[in-house]
């Protein structure tokens, strides 16, 4: 059998430099040194302000009633560039700094970019907020713990009916709110287009001139799992180093300027580092996807897809999975997607193969090449660009070697190898918070990850490495046997495709694993039940019942000892909630957080006390 045929992509870094340590320790760097990088990320807008005024730097479709979106509202860079400094303007007129920074709480949108480049024009930090601590939270809790970490001197939100019940909930009667649209009862506000139209003096220019590595640009706040989120520094040194990481990992952004189609939320450091850093740095065009992959709103992304042709595409499983699903019968679609795009990117969470094989199959179908799959790891406190594969060939829990510039220790931790970074790349800590930013590095200065690796190859060292989960994650049964979570998790997502979204394993310090399934929306046609029937009703059905009976004994027919088989399992048709942090932005599972919240579950599965609990049949 012939080996597949791939749409040509280079790839920068495929050899890797170890060298040992103490017992027990490892160093891992990249075999080429990093090139030089700028000193701000600003350098690159004006750069491409004036080499290409006039091409696109970013787009979002207008917003019409009820809803709906229509065509495409397009911001050029000589825009982007006048309207930075306009507001960075502004910005320097109120006195703002890293004591009282910009809080920014809606989406991603024109409005948000132009914001965002006048903070790092001014050198005054700008915070993205997760959208849903103002919109779905109930108590508004860690979004008054934004708030009282970083003490904004400025409040942004688009719409002041989304988001001004929010505003007023959590904001002193001092701060001052900025509305593109709208305004608060009761509650003065400037209206960004004032703002924007701030006459620019030579005050601005200077203030940018005094910005460098240090200056910090963003507070990223990680997603919090049990305790409350933690607000990661961001500098320019960090930003530009990135940058230049990736672009020396993956060339392709250098072949031309990338075209983006893209949902992912600029208050995470995919989409507001990676992706948005990524366009600024090299003159490419981001065309903001108001889709997401959810039931509801997947239609738009396909929508846009089917329209804007991007040259690189990144997404989560769960929107991959969906576009797969989609390209199968969307031959519009299928021809649009696959047009010029030269690498598909995921991250967040386990692809799995199924997914991988029906995305391979529509591209054979329609190009006659597959596209390279890419990905890599990352965090919030690198950057986020840390890892990357190095060929074609990519399984799933492939990550790859070091970027450039960036050296990993190995170090072994109960029985598994934790992977620590130090670089240009990563944070000097978290704001305000000197007791945990202590305890994030070790005592060489290495970041210590949390994250567990092991060799692709152990005899081929240039393949690089695999992920091998959390080890906050992995825990002991009461035999003393460790389960290694992330990988049997991800056994369990693929041995129940397409039905199962995510789980959530259990059984610390108890005689065996159980596992919490949440499944996907597809289980509803599986049951063969009415589409009014409730989520309750469907994974009680006999259908949906022997199903996932088969995946279980399949799971355990396959398993090597009590630490890999799945003693009980039980469909959930609670989904995680993200009031209480079991969900993150991304759509991805807090294992911690659902361990927490939903203890009482936990018991009662391991005690045969919930219903209805699946076991396997050879037991």
């Amino acid at each position: 059998m012939s080996a597949p045929k791939f749409r040509p992509l280079r790839f920068g870094v495929t050899r890797a430099v170890l060298r040992e340590g103490q017992p027990g320790v490892r160093y891992l760097r990249a075999d080429q040194a990093l090139k030089d990088y700028p000193d701000r990320i600003t350098d690159r807008l004006r750069h491409w302000a004036l080499a290409a005024p006039e091409r696109s730097f970013m787009a979002r479709r207008e917003k019409l009633a009820g809803g709906m979106t229509g065509e495409w509202r397009h911001l050029s860079y000589a825009q982007a560039w006048a309207a930075a400094r306009s507001i960075a303007q502004g910005l320097l007129d109120r006195g703002l700094s890293a004591e009282r920074p910009v809080v920014i709480l809606s989406e991603n949108g024109l409005e948000h970019a132009q914001l965002a480049l006048g903070c790092l024009v001014a050198g005054v930090p700008f915070v993205p907020v997760s959208p849903p601590y103002s919109l779905v939270s109930q108590d508004y809790d860690k979004l008054r713990h934004v708030v009282k970490t970083v003490t904004p001197g400025l409040v942004f939100a688009a719409d002041a009916q989304r988001y001004g019940k929010a505003m007023q909930a959590v904001l002193e009667p001092g701060v001052e709110v900025l509305l593109a649209d709208g305004q608060i009862e009761g509650r003065a506000s400037t209206r960004f287009a004032d703002l924007a139209a701030t006459p620019a003096t030579a005050a601005v220019d200077r203030a940018m001139q005094a910005t460098g590595p240090d200056t910090i640009v963003k507070f990223l706040f990680t997603s919090g799992s049990t305790k409350m989120p933690k607000a990661v520094i961001n500098t320019q040194r960090m930003w530009c180093a990135n940058q230049q990481q990736m672009a020396q990992s993956m060339p392709v952004l250098q072949e031309e300027p990338p075209v983006l189609v893209d949902w992912l939320p600029w208050n995470h450091t995919f989409g507001g580092n990676h992706n948005f850093g990524m366009v600024l740095f090299h003159g490419g065009t981001l065309y903001i996807d108001d889709g997401k992959p959810t039931p509801a709103l997947m239609p738009e992304t396909l929508r846009n897809l089917r329209e804007i042709a991007p040259t690189v595409y990144f997404n989560v499983p769960t929107g991959f999975e969906a576009i797969a699903n989609a390209m199968k019968t969307d031959a519009e679609l299928r021809r649009n997607l696959l047009s010029r795009v030269k690498m598909f990117f995921y991250a967040g969470a386990s692809l799995a193969q199924p997914v991988w094989d029906s995305l391979y199959e529509s591209e054979e179908k329609e190009v006659g090449e597959r596209i390279v799959m890419a990905t890599g790891l990352g965090m919030t406190e690198s950057g986020p660009f840390a890892i990357f594969v190095t060929s074609p060939e990519v399984k799933a829990g492939d990550l790859g070697v070091p970027a450039p510039g960036i050296e990993l220790k190995l170090a072994d931790t109960d029985g598994k190898t934790e992977v620590r970074y130090k670089g240009p790349n990563i944070t000097p800590g978290y704001w305000r918070a000197p007791q945990e930013t202590a305890q994030a590095f070790d005592e060489e200065g290495f970041f210590c990850t949390g994250d567990a690796v092991k060799w692709i190859d152990e005899g081929n060292i240039h393949l690089g490495l695999k992920f091998d989960g959390r080890i906050a994650e992995d825990f002991k049964l009461a035999t003393g046997t460790f389960v290694s979570v992330g990988p049997l998790r991800a056994k369990i997502i693929a041995a129940g495709a397409p039905y199962v979204q995510d789980v959530v394993l259990t059984g610390i310090n108890l005689r065996e694993v159980g596992a919490l399934v949440f499944p996907t929306p597809a289980v509803r046609a599986l049951s063969g039940l009415a589409p009014e029937a409730s989520l309750r009703e469907v994974l009680e059905c006999e259908q949906v019942i022997a199903h996932f009976q088969v995946v279980l004994d399949t799971l355990a027919q396959n398993a090597t000892g009590s630490a890999s088989c799945i003693g009980r399992l039980l469909l959930m048709h609670e989904p995680p909630s993200f009031d209480k942090g079991e969900v993150t932005d991304k759509g991805s599972i807090n294992q911690r957080a659902v361990l927490t919240h939903r203890a009482a579950l936990v018991a009662a599965l391991h005690e045969d006390a919930a219903h209805p609990i699946l076991k396997p049949a050879a037991r």
